[in-house]
């Protein structure tokens, strides 16, 4: 490294928060941004170049074969944030570092509820720290929990997880849906349980947009207007004509109708996933441009 030049991770770091990258995710849990802040003056609004991750799912191949290059790569790409799933044999030490040297940020991890519900929930807030993140998720429950009393267990102990989070420092703890969270039981869906059943303050969720779609059941867009912030992050992901999975902006799902909502339903962060990318990195790039040329 040349005197006075700084690494290259520190200069893309730089550059992308005097861009306005400081307008995603405050590091304080509770330090709220709207989704609009920094947005284009004109008619239609932008997603903050700062709110534009990646769900490191979607790249679990690449990482294993090499994580910090992948990141690197990401970072080359233009997103600002990533969402955690997996951490391939390194500790959130070691993956901060990373993240650090990318000018990458974490936003928030996926972890077991098992482990979120039991004795491991004080390590793992203490990792989310350590990531530099603020958000711990559930990414899914057990099946035996899908029946509506499974679903009032579940809220019962989001409420207290979500506690201990905040007390920690951090924010609300997540919940991510799958399809199967949109089944409707004695005249109710078992998410609108979880809804109307948790503590706002300590509990919110990240909203898989595909999974709402294909669940036939509430829009997104209905869920931002009926839970006002209550939706800080998505996983923004398409569906195919077939019904599979698709990069973003090339399915059929019509974002800008969801996304004119975001701002009421309290999105930070818009993280694409794609559950089965044939080529990663070309997933991630044509979903980067999509989104950050999408005018809602």
């Amino acid at each position: 490294m040349k005197p006075g030049h700084a690494p290259e991770g520190s200069r893309r770091a730089f550059l992308r928060t005097a861009l306005g990258t400081s307008v995603g995710l405050t590091a304080a849990a509770g330090g709220a941004v709207p989704a609009w802040a920094g947005a284009g003056r004109g008619k239609h609004r932008r997603i903050p170049r700062g709110g534009i991750g990646m769900h490191l799912y979607t790249m679990r191949d690449a990482l294993a074969r090499d994580f910090a290059g992948t990141l690197e790569q990401l970072a080359e790409i233009g997103y600002a944030t990533v969402g955690v799933s997996g951490r391939h044999g390194y500790d959130a030490a070691a993956i901060r570092r990373m993240l650090d040297r990318a000018g990458l940020r974490a936003v928030l991890e996926h972890i077991a509820y098992p482990t979120l519900s039991g004795d491991g929930l004080p390590r793992a807030l203490d990792d989310l720290h350590a990531l530099g993140a603020a958000w711990p998720v559930v990414p899914s429950l057990p099946g035996a929990m899908h029946t509506p009393d499974g679903f009032r267990e579940a809220a019962r102990q989001f409420n207290r997880i979500g506690l201990a989070s905040r007390e920690a420092g951090l924010g609300p703890v997540l919940f991510h849906n799958h399809g199967s969270d949109h089944v409707v039981m004695d005249g109710r869906s078992l998410y609108d349980i979880l809804l109307a059943e948790t503590d706002p303050h300590l509990v919110a969720f990240e909203l898989d947009v595909y999974w709402a779609e294909k669940g036939g059941g509430t829009k997104p867009g209905t869920y931002f207007r009926r839970h006002p912030r209550r939706f800080p992050a998505l996983h923004v992901k398409d569906m195919a004509a077939d019904g599979g999975f698709a990069d973003v902006g090339s399915g059929t799902l019509d974002f800008a109708a969801m996304f004119a909502h975001a701002r009421v339903g309290g999105v930070r962060q818009w993280l694409v996933e794609h559950d089965t990318p044939a080529d990663p990195f070309a997933t991630a790039r044509n979903s980067y441009a999509y989104l950050a040329a999408l005018r809602y």
